[in-house]
């Protein structure tokens, strides 16, 4: 039985913006971000997020009694996403809108493209682009795209270093 009274691990060099709830056992790694207004709750099984990954504003993270939430490092969640009892791996996309839903297993590099819904269960392979509704692989990512997500994973990782100094003056 998961205790959700057992408080999370947050890295002393994280951001956590205003009107984000963080709630039960919820672990950020350094250099991570949770945006506005969103919400992780691992309140009946665990979350845990890696190094230099942005959740943006108004992502919903949730775990089932089964399945935790297990996303890697340098991932970027889009604003409005919602992530529920899934892994992502390391330098995915998530796009803004889009859905994964339980069991539903992201490949390293891959993207979720804006408004797609990964399907229960669903194993995406790495370096994969996946759009619609029910979520279809279009296609393999060339290094050209791969390397656009890593920059703008980057960015947020630059944002966070610039909130994270002025909160401390």
């Amino acid at each position: 039985m998961h205790d959700s009274r057992k408080p999370g691990i947050v890295a002393k060099r994280c951001f956590i913006a205003a009107g984000a709830h963080l709630i039960g056992q919820v672990e950020l790694d350094e250099l991570s971000s949770v945006w506005y207004n969103a919400v992780l709750r691992g309140d009946i099984n665990y979350i845990k997020i890696g190094r230099e990954t942005n959740i943006q504003d108004n992502c919903v993270l949730h775990v089932t009694h089964e399945l935790p939430v297990i996303v890697g490092d340098r991932v970027t969640i889009g604003h409005g996403a919602i992530v529920h009892g899934c892994v992502i791996s390391d330098d995915c996309l998530i796009g803004m809108g889009a859905i994964v839903l339980d069991g539903a297993t992201i490949g390293k590099g891959s993207v979720i493209a804006a408004g797609a819904v990964v399907r229960e269960r669903m194993e995406v392979p790495p370096h994969s682009l996946v759009v619609g509704v029910p979520g279809v692989i279009k296609r393999t990512l060339d290094p050209s795209t791969i390397e656009m997500i890593r920059e703008a994973g980057r960015s947020y990782v630059e944002l966070t270093k610039e909130r994270l100094a002025n909160t401390l003056r």
